[in-house]
């Protein structure tokens, strides 16, 4: 499956990007100093929905990052949404992180689950099981028996989290499935046997770095 092309500025921000200018602009006809904050505002906008291309790992049995940010958490624990023990591997995105996210692996979507919760700060550990989420448990294309959990978590600002794929679905590793709008956090749970290549405190770009190698 052929990844898609998608806009350098996200769809998800035209609205918002397309209010701030026009604001702005209004402003500066009015008094010049008056927008100059609104324009720092709208430069802010545009750097936050900005989606850029990335170099897609080809390796068979790797899995990327499914989100920019930094690396909180690599920990053994129980995976909630498979019901077994896995290494779950945060990535925490500040606001000055591209926001979109990015298919870890090829394979099929065996589940989609939501669960409406609370908007506590992304980088507490608590996050993962008390904010807003939306998990998907993937099936590898070139591993079958390898199957591995992503879950978006709002945070303290985010409001909303768009997962545009559903159960049955196939993925392309680095291909686009969703964003957070104004947030903030992704989680992999991987099974027990991945060699994880990242450290606490690394920096990852989604679709391009590479989190972990199935054995």
């Amino acid at each position: 499956m052929k990844i898609k092309n998608y806009p350098i500025i996200a769809r998800e921000g035209w609205l918002y990007i397309a209010i701030s200018l026009i604001l702005s602009a209004y402003l500066t006809t009015i008094s010049y100093s008056i927008s100059i904050p609104f324009w720092i505002i709208s430069i802010f906008i545009i750097q936050f929905f900005r989606d850029p291309q990335r170099k897609i790992s080809s390796a068979k049995n790797v899995v990327v990052s499914g989100a920019d940010g930094r690396v909180i958490a690599i920990d053994e624990t129980m995976d909630p949404y498979q019901k077994k023990k896995s290494i779950k591997v945060s990535v925490f995105m500040n606001v000055f992180n591209v926001h979109s996210n990015k298919a870890p692996i090829d394979g099929k979507i065996l589940k989609k689950v939501y669960y409406a919760g609370k908007f506590l700060n992304a980088a507490l550990s608590k996050a993962s099981d008390e904010n807003e989420r939306c998990a998907i448990i993937i099936q590898s294309k070139n591993n079958p028996k390898k199957i591995i959990t992503c879950v978006q978590i709002a945070g303290l600002v985010a409001r909303r989290i768009l997962c545009y794929k559903d159960k049955g679905d196939d993925l392309k590793r680095g291909e686009r499935y969703g964003f957070i709008k104004f947030g903030s956090r992704v989680d992999l749970y991987l099974p027990l046997n991945t060699n994880v290549r990242v450290q606490l405190g690394e920096k990852v770009k989604n679709g391009e770095s590479i989190i972990a190698e199935f054995i």
